[in-house]
């Protein structure tokens, strides 16, 4: 994300490993040293050379690049009594040049960490705090050295991009020479080195990223020598293969029987990517092998984005956060023997529709919200055995685990519902409670929350189909009002709570983001709420609708 902004501001960046040498870097202008989920005393975390700090080149530390900068300096880090995961508020200094210079004042910043610096190294000045981060802005300006515990990168630190506007011109005195909007002719290019004289094949699921990156080969290498095929797994949602049949040149595989066969009792959701990935494997050999790709001048072309190899630990040092289908065992043995071509894999959904729209594809399908690539079946929670709901004092945990992001990390952890949708408390209960990563709020159940129980639940074809339902209702109120033009995505969850009679809950998930890497939980209006909820409450094996709250992080847009 770092390197994305830089780009944005029209400055080259690049992406290097933690460990690089000051000498690889001693040409650089400037060093962003990012974040991270280590504690800089850990025996695997990463670290950086101490000498680059020495190179006189401007550095910038952020919130792990902050703590590893103090620690490798002679500071002290401590692990914090209370992490900050969130928005906060930052009271910074003034300061006549540098990073800080002209943003001095009360201003709300994006916190996710546990660790915080205790002591400044020697010549550093504390430039900002937050209530419960005494040290979240540092500077020694002599040396160009300058770091920050908060996030710059993400857009809910709303003046980060003035920072590093800062940083990169009038510290590191770059000028913009960098053009990050006409990327189409690179690509095209990139595309025909990766292809060397072979042909590509593609699996379309219709997305976004699918369909930019097959046209996107198929600019580059002309149209007899791309090919497409949609996988109809069973897992899509209401529609999906009949929108996708209006697409040029993609023919359609049923593999629904394959796909629901792997996935009949399955209920971990690593296993269920897992599954998938390696699913789709057999599918694209069969279909290779029955149209006569097999040999060397064919590939295999797909529509990873960035986001995607970031949250499956795709860097050295990036944490695991959940495995993306597209980057299981099976794929990346093609990877490794360079049979393949992802000619979106460095940019973000927002970069991937801006190529989109410069290929001229209609906005019907720019404008889609995102859908993951297994599809429903992340979206369909199972249970390995019946389990009661828990109340507490701050709420009613509920033993159904969904994965987050806590601390730039991974975390399974159980869900607490309360009782109203209110935002600021879901915010303080996230921060303070270590045993859930997720907060929900019921709208309308058909029974006391109290009296609800998970109950054991796989991936049957029946819980698929209710889920498929619900998702087509949200998607039909919510286009009927224009809502789904007001919100990023929103994922539609079917959770195992409810009743004997009514076995299942649905969660609704509208967030707001621009990238996918953060995002903020958004209110619905109240009749469209009320809406949806009374459709969803009639149909078959539902028992409750509840409202996630959860930003990301510490929640992921997706639960599983």
């Amino acid at each position: 994300m770092l390197a994305r902004k830089i780009r944005d501001l029209g400055v080259y960046a690049e992406v290097r490993a933690s460990e690089t040498s000051a000498a690889e870097l001693a040409t650089a202008r400037g060093i962003i040293i990012s974040g991270g989920p280590s504690s800089v005393y850990d025996p695997e975390s990463p670290t950086a050379d101490p000498a680059i700090f020495d190179l006189g080149i401007p550095v910038l530390g952020i919130c792990y690049g902050q703590q590893l900068m103090a620690h490798l300096l002679g500071g002290e880090v401590r692990k914090g009594d209370k992490g900050e995961y969130g928005l906060a508020t930052l009271e910074l200094d003034d300061a006549e040049d540098g990073v800080f210079a002209g943003l001095a004042g009360s201003q709300q910043v994006w916190m996710s960490h546990r660790d915080t610096v205790a002591r400044v190294p020697a010549g550093f000045q504390v430039m900002g705090r937050t209530r419960t981060c005494a040290v979240a802005a540092i500077a020694e300006p002599a040396r160009r050295l300058f770091a920050v515990q908060f996030h710059l990168e993400v857009v809910h630190t709303p003046r980060g991009v003035e920072y590093l506007s800062n940083f990169t011109f009038h510290v590191c005195g770059c000028v913009r020479d960098w053009d990050p909007r006409h990327r189409v002719p690179l690509l095209e290019q990139e595309i025909r080195e990766a292809a060397a004289g072979r042909s590509v094949f593609f699996f379309v699921s219709g997305g976004v990223d699918s369909s930019v990156a097959f046209t996107l080969c198929t600019r580059a290498l002309g149209a007899d020598r791309v090919r497409g095929v949609y996988v109809d797994t069973g897992l899509m949602r209401e529609g999906e293969t009949e929108f996708v049949r209006r697409m040029a040149n993609l023919s359609v595989e049923d593999a629904r029987q394959q796909f629901l066969g792997a996935l009949a009792g399955v209920t971990d959701p690593e296993q269920k990517r897992h599954i998938i990935g390696e699913e789709f494997v057999r599918v694209q050999e069969r279909i290779i092998e029955s149209r006569r790709l097999l040999d060397e001048q064919w590939i295999l072309g797909q529509g990873t984005i960035y986001p995607d190899t970031i949250e499956s630990g795709g860097t050295a040092k990036a944490a695991l956060i959940k495995t993306h289908h597209n980057r299981v065992a099976g794929i990346q043995k093609l990877i490794e023997a360079g049979r393949i071509v992802e000619p979106l894999k460095s940019f973000y959904k927002d970069e991937v529709r801006e190529v989109g729209r410069e290929l001229g594809l209609s906005p019907e399908l720019l404008e889609r919200h995102p859908f993951p690539g297994p599809g429903l079946a992340i979206r369909c929670l199972c249970a390995g055995r019946d389990e009661p709901v828990r109340a507490t004092p701050d709420g009613v945990v509920l033993p159904v685990h969904s994965v987050g992001v806590q601390g730039d990390s991974r975390s399974y952890a159980p869900v607490i519902a309360i009782r109203s949708l209110d935002h600021a408390l879901a915010t303080e209960l996230i921060n303070r409670l270590r045993d859930v990563n997720r907060v929900v709020a019921p709208v309308e159940t058909a029974a006391p929350v109290e009296q609800m129980m998970i109950r054991a639940a796989t991936l049957t074809p029946a819980r698929i189909e209710r889920l498929r339902h619900a998702d087509a209702i949200v998607r039909r109120l919510t286009h009927a009002s224009g809502y789904d033009h007001e919100v990023w995505q929103f994922p539609v969850i079917l959770i195992p709570l409810g009743t004997e009679a009514a076995p299942d809950s649905i969660v609704l998930r509208p967030v707001h983001s621009v990238d996918g890497m953060t995002a903020q939980s958004v209110i619905m209006p109240p009749e469209l709420l009320h809406a949806i909820c009374s459709e969803l409450l009639h149909a078959e094996g539902i028992a409750g609708v509840f409202y996630d709250l959860t930003r990301k992080p510490p929640g992921t847009i997706e639960w599983e």
